[in-house]
């Protein structure tokens, strides 16, 4: 299986080796390195970057929305997410976020908060210890999905910190393919008249492609894409039913919009995470009929989970999120997905700018993402981020600035 193949941060394949044991952690295997040397000398600084933390913290981090957001499966009224300080000894601060969203991650906010302080106290443990070991002992206290959202908001505030501490931009040391990423913009569960209202808003503010929440009400989905069709004719449409639809259902919505004369570029997580056999007669059916790729999210969880959609041709692309699988996983995801000759897209939670922009700085860096979903930030009705990336429109351009440059005023977080 996948288990032990190496992590590449770069857009061009490299040869793999096993994961290299470090003699500071007890049972545990450090994080595996590619076996080659790039510009950004990644391999070089996992294996002897020497991690000294001086302070490491959390808060929560809560922040208002436009107006509620709601998707097939949940309402999200307001942002309740965790923020994470760590500064190494050298006076260099990463920023982390835990985004929490019901019913798709594991954690709530309490959860998190817990886990995230158990994390924060090990780290002050884990003096001069490698960035790779590091790594491995924070998957080892947070692992698999059930605290994911958490040990990504860990691992970014970590990476950003290292990434201060050397002096380079998170987009060049994941590769450097772009300093800039165009993303979509979402259209939650709303009412034909206000997904209008909404499209015409992002067609002037230069939105070329639309994702709309479905999978709530079929007919209802139906009446919201005419009128979202009617008031912005020229958007490219991502329908994302979180899990909404049955197989049946699916099929008939892209029969619909077929005698619409729209085609959608995209139609994402339609039937419920487990359902494989659904996931698959979809996805064959709107290839073969319409051309239409199908992208899992829901039930891209872990590695594993991508393998099967792999030997079972079960969708065309596989939606890489740092708070389902980590900054490692995802990683780890994209090397097996590209391998496979996937598509893939990137998106997130609801987040601010700080898990946001180091997934904006992932995928500048690497170039590999065909379909990219990183817009929450301009759902909130606040941003309590400093800095960071500048936003023109559906552009977002990632500067110079070491990590990824953007922070918090730490004595405004609420405690």
């Amino acid at each position: 299986m996948f288990s032990q193949s190496a992590i590449s941060f770069f857009p061009k394949p490299l040869k793999f080796q096993l994961p290299i044991f470090n003699p500071y952690v007890k049972n545990s295997m450090q994080v595996p390195v590619p076996s080659s040397t790039t510009n950004s000398g990644f391999k070089n600084l996992l294996e002897t970057f020497t991690v000294e933390v001086h302070k490491a913290e959390n808060r929560p981090l809560n922040v208002p929305l436009i107006s509620p957001f709601t998707i097939a499966t949940s309402r999200l009224d307001k942002v309740e997410n965790v923020a994470i300080k760590i500064e190494l000894k050298d006076g260099c601060v990463g920023w982390g976020e835990a985004p929490i969203l019901p019913f798709v991650t594991a954690e709530d906010q309490p959860t998190a908060m817990v886990k995230a302080k158990e994390a924060c106290e090990m780290l002050k443990s884990c003096s001069f210890m490698t960035l790779g070991a590091v790594l491995g002992e924070v998957s080892d206290l947070l692992p698999g999905h059930q605290f994911a959202s958490v040990r990504a908001g860990v691992e970014m505030a970590l990476i950003d910190a290292v990434a201060k501490s050397i002096g380079v931009p998170l987009w060049r040391l994941f590769g450097g393919a772009s300093n800039t990423i165009t993303t979509d913009i979402t259209i939650p569960i709303v009412s034909p008249a206000e997904a209008a209202a909404l499209a015409s808003k992002y067609h002037r503010q230069g939105f070329k492609t639309l994702k709309l929440k479905v999978g709530k009400n079929l007919k209802a989905d139906i009446d919201v894409l005419h009128a979202i069709r009617a008031a912005h004719p020229d958007c490219s449409f991502i329908l994302d039913a979180n899990e909404g639809y049955r197989p049946e259902e699916a099929i008939k919505v892209l029969k619909k919009l077929h005698e619409m004369g729209v085609t959608p570029v995209l139609f994402e997580q339609p039937v419920h995470r487990d359902d494989w056999e659904g996931l698959g007669c979809v996805s064959h059916f709107a290839k073969s009929k319409y051309g239409v790729s199908v992208a899992a999210d829901e039930s891209c969880r872990n590695l594993a989970d991508v393998e099967k959609i792999v030997q079972g041709e079960l969708a065309d692309v596989v939606n890489i999120k740092l708070a389902k699988v980590g900054v490692v996983g995802s990683l780890e995801i994209i090397d097996l997905a590209r391998a496979s000759s996937l598509d893939l897209m990137i998106g997130g939670m609801v987040e601010t700018r700080l898990a946001m922009g180091f997934a904006g700085h992932l995928a500048a860096g690497l170039g590999c993402f065909k379909f990219v979903d990183l817009d929450t930030p301009l759902l909130l009705a606040e941003d309590p981020v400093l800095d960071g990336y500048e936003v023109l429109g559906a552009v977002y351009k990632f500067t110079d600035a070491t990590g990824h440059g953007s922070y918090l005023h730490w004595e405004n977080v609420a405690w």
